[in-house]
């Protein structure tokens, strides 16, 4: 695997507070003469890896964002993949697809082929295993990014994607977050008044992800090599998507890393493990989270998550402040915190009934693109790198303390040499052999000292 080198800046401090600005010494032409050049076409060219689910329909999201954006050049390791894509969003947006055929790129290569094309944007939607690679190729590139969350599987492989965080900054690229939630209306403005101290010092969040299994294994076809079967199924290999927590809970996670205004735990309890999904076919990964994070200020933040078929549902948030309690449930309109002297404070999207605070409803999975490339226009590209990989080690923090039983310190998890990721995704083909290792056991899986 190419060497992994860990970023000076990345200390048992945190990622997020070792200086906020980028360099903004590269030439706006050079940066992104599409966009910015008065004479040019007004098309903001983007290109797409990963075209699964996620990549489709975040080519739909930044078509919204923006009536210029056009769609260039696609590139999936899949080649059918790729094509159910290209023709589910030309038939939708034929005047923004614009993909000729010596643009839609299969193999293990297609990266690089996209990075190649005249595109100002690429978004990176393929498995979480290969995000980290896949960033160091854009950003060297001299693309900006959508980037989907997690940023990486393992701390190791977040520790290398920092570098290329790092570079992009010094490039003045652009590289924005796949954490949806802050950028929805109505969660900014309850997060804004959590930090204004409305409810007082935050205390004590519970956050759940509870919901049923995303989608059922695909069945291994005769012609498929072991890599492919794991790559149709990635969600269930620890090495593609990190587990549960890591590939989605993450959100959760993510939500409460900002309520406690992204500072660091001091260290994480968790308990995990697999009681339904126990077949083979479900590779190595859990079906269920616990985990309880200890804050500086003495504040609790506990994570629940489960993928579980027939079981209750829940994707909400509750919060304890020193002088109240908040309530926030993200796809339910209305939102509230309440003081124990008795105010309360409530955000109701189009609305204001009941006494609530009126908001405009947005689509956040569309602002996250506006904002980018609005940023992008405006020549200060935002770069949420440092958030992105914040809010990934949490959570593959929560999945270390479940799969080894034990207490973990942020100390420990930044320095951590645990790698799911250790194969080389640059050189990867179908021959490749690809172990999967057993289903970590608390109490027994160790992680490298």
């Amino acid at each position: 695997m190419n060497r992994i080198i860990t970023p000076s800046p990345l200390t048992r401090r945190s990622f997020l507070h070792r200086g906020a600005t980028g360099a903004a010494g590269a030439a706006l032409m050079g940066a992104f003469p599409h966009i910015v050049n008065a004479q040019a076409a007004k098309a903001i060219k983007i290109g797409i890896v990963g075209c699964g689910g996620r990549g489709s329909g975040a080519l739909t999201d930044s078509m919204n964002a923006d009536k210029n954006v056009v769609l260039t050049a696609m590139g999936d390791v899949h080649a059918d993949r790729l094509e159910t894509s290209y023709k589910n969003i030309s038939s939708a947006r034929p005047d923004q697809v614009k993909v000729p055929d010596n643009q839609k790129f299969s193999g293990w290569d297609a990266i690089d082929k996209v990075l190649a094309t005249d595109i100002d944007i690429v978004l990176l939607t393929t498995p979480p295993g290969f995000r980290p690679a896949h960033l160091h190729k854009a950003i060297n590139a001299g693309k900006h990014v959508f980037c989907e969350k997690p940023l990486g599987v393992d701390a190791p492989a977040i520790r290398h994607a920092m570098e290329a965080v790092k570079k992009a900054k010094e490039k003045n690229l652009g590289i924005q977050t796949g954490f949806c939630w802050r950028f929805n209306n109505a969660e900014r403005a309850t997060w804004k008044k959590l930090h204004e101290g409305f409810i007082g010092d935050v205390r004590g969040y519970y956050g759940t992800y509870l919901t049923t299994s995303p989608w059922a294994p695909h069945e291994r076809q005769a012609d498929w090599p072991e890599l492919e079967y794991q790559l149709r199924n990635w969600l269930y290999y620890t090495w593609l998507s990190g587990d549960i927590i890591v590939e989605q809970a993450v959100h959760s996670v993510d939500k409460m890393s900002w309520a406690f205004k992204d500072v660091p735990p001091v260290k994480c309890t968790a308990l995990g493990g697999r009681q339904q999904r126990i077949e083979p076919e479900f590779g190595n990964v859990y079906d269920h989270f616990a985990v309880m994070y200890e804050f500086p200020n003495g504040g609790r933040g506990h994570i629940y998550a489960r993928q579980q078929s027939g079981c209750s549902n829940e994707n909400a948030d509750y919060i304890t402040g020193s002088n109240g309690t908040g309530q926030v449930n993200g796809f339910k309109p209305l939102h509230v915190l309440d003081t124990t002297d008795g105010n309360r404070w409530m955000y109701e999207r189009n609305g204001g009934a009941d006494g609530a605070s009126p908001g405009e409803k947005n689509l956040m999975y569309v602002e996250e693109h506006k904002e980018l490339i609005e940023s992008i226009k405006a020549g200060k590209p935002v770069n949420m790198g440092e958030q992105l990989a914040h809010s990934s080690l949490l959570a593959i923090m929560g999945r270390m303390s479940a799969y080894t039983g034990k207490t973990v310190t942020w100390d420990e998890v930044v320095e951590s040499k645990e790698t799911w990721s250790a194969i080389d995704v640059n050189k990867l083909d179908w021959n490749s052999k690809i172990p999967v290792p057993e289903v970590a056991m608390p109490g027994r899986y160790k992680i490298p000292a």
